[in-house]
């Protein structure tokens, strides 16, 4: 029988998926990735590390099963991260610089002016800020090419982790290759135009030789090397950032139609009609591209999954217990703003602070996990109140799982929430995008694929409502003043 095999490069593990052509899991496997944190506000991971998680997951996944029925692999990926690599000898010079990591915050804060600020949006789609990959680039040559000699002649090579994933596959003397929703992310591509941007590599002095080629996201790409017990030659058939893919798996093919994605931080994107400006605090952005450009809007949220593991650090105990916790618990009055590393969408702000708000000596750890379940879901709707009106918000990922978050969802965004009952949808979404490209899905056929949902429907009365959304605007605007 025909399957897909699904590979999902995320910030904390990577997943793999077997599915056949009726859209069941076969078979799955997850490995955890590690990261660092060497100095305050930066996130690191191992090159190589990532690759070889990508091999276990493989490996895993596939263990005592027959493998010449796979006739394609997908490829879905945490988006933003940098790697630098040596282009002849393929070796990593330095750690993953995380999507998460703040060593970019001062770049940004030297180039930012209004005029500046308005060039990048209107070129890139995104606000300036140290998220993006063009930051962080900068900061990587500064440390390793400081002339940038080697950059520009093409002996460097700077990627974001599908560029890494498709170097590994592909060996050295392959061109490194970049699929465009991933370039999307870096702030270096004109997200209209589809190509690097010369103002915005020169902006940030990232010499265009060390850049991989944008592709699109069904390539072509290189097919499979060293993933065994997978042969040598499968085809990659797509590649996907893994919001994106998300957003495909959950049959997004219209605008209006919004997801969110909850991780160690969260995306909240939704298909637009054409490039326009996203405005409102959300970024413009390409969803995929497949013969013709999907454009998206999209607002990035920085902690939701890593605000739980983190307090469940503090407190001694897992996230799924704080989770559980908080979930039969009330806050207390107390509010939590994780600005951990600045807040992201609809704020844009790198120097907020993380902020605990209304603590009394009564205050304890089950408020503490309740408030903390809060930022979540009052960051999300304050990406969909950006976006404008959502009728129905789409729902995936790890945190989703839990009944009790979902419901507190649906109460402070005042919509239905759908629920994917299956939360690797980043995986999902590049097997379907895979064997949309290899035939062995048309459009009609991968609408028709099972998707189980389940639904959450307001039940919070809305001054509550509104009550609770103030609070949380007032605690936000805490942690954005600064003081002189």
């Amino acid at each position: 029988m025909d399957q897909v095999l699904a590979i999902d490069q995320g910030s904390s593990a990577t997943k793999c998926l077997l599915v056949d052509r009726a859209g069941t899991i076969l078979a799955r496997a997850s490995v955890p990735v590690a990261e660092t944190h060497p100095r305050p506000g930066w996130v690191e991971q191992d090159a190589e590390a990532l690759w070889q998680s990508v091999r276990a997951a493989v490996a895993a996944c596939l263990d005592g099963r027959p493998v010449g029925g796979i006739v394609a692999v997908g490829i879905s990926n945490q988006r933003e991260s940098l790697v630098l690599w040596e282009r002849a000898g393929g070796t990593a010079l330095a750690p993953v610089v995380s999507w998460q990591d703040q060593r970019g915050a001062p770049i940004c804060a030297r180039l930012r002016t209004p005029a500046t600020e308005a060039m990048v949006r209107r070129r890139s789609g995104l606000p300036l800020d140290p998220m993006f990959s063009a930051a962080k680039a900068a900061a990587l040559l500064d440390t390793h090419d400081p002339d940038r000699r080697r950059a520009a002649a093409g002996a460097l090579c700077l990627g974001t982790v599908d560029a890494w994933l498709l170097h590994r596959l592909a060996g050295n003397g392959a061109a490194p290759l970049s699929e465009a929703g991933n370039a999307a992310r870096t702030q270096l591509m004109d997200v209209r135009g589809g190509d690097w941007d010369a103002a915005l590599l020169a902006l940030f002095g990232i010499p265009i030789a060390a850049l991989p080629r944008i592709t699109a996201s069904t390539g072509p790409f290189p097919a499979t090397r060293d993933l065994p017990p997978l042969p040598d030659g499968v085809p990659v058939a797509a590649v996907l950032g893994d919001s994106h893919a998300a957003l495909y798996a959950h049959g997004a093919r219209a605008p209006g139609q919004v997801k969110a994605t909850y991780g160690t931080g969260s995306s909240v994107m939704g298909l637009l009609g054409q490039a326009a400006d996203a405005g409102g605090g959300v970024c413009l952005t390409i969803a995929w591209r497949t013969g013709a450009t999907a454009f998206a809007a999209e607002g990035n949220i920085r902690a939701s999954g890593a605000t739980l593991r983190w307090l469940a650090t503090l407190l001694a105990t897992t996230p799924e217990a704080l989770a559980s916790l908080g979930a039969g618990a009330e806050s207390g009055g107390v509010t939590l703003v994780p600005g951990f590393n600045g807040l992201g969408a609809p704020w844009w702000d790198d120097g907020a602070v993380g902020l605990a708000c209304g603590l009394r000596l009564d205050t304890g750890p089950a408020q503490l996990a309740r408030a903390a379940l809060d930022s979540i879901v009052h960051q999300v709707a304050d990406v969909a109140e950006a976006m404008g009106d959502v009728e129905t918000l789409f729902a995936d990922g790890g945190p989703s799982r839990s009944d009790a978050l979902m419901q507190m969802q649906a109460d402070v965004l005042g919509r239905p929430v759908l629920r994917a009952r299956d939360a690797d949808l980043s995986a999902l979404g590049a097997a379907h995008l895979a064997g949309r490209a290899v035939g062995l899905w048309d459009e009609a056929a991968l609408a028709a694929l099972p998707r189980p949902r389940d639904r959450f429907t307001p039940k919070l009365a809305d001054a509550a409502r509104g009550e609770a959304r103030a609070a949380w605007r007032t605690a936000v605007a805490r942690a954005r003043s600064r003081v002189a």
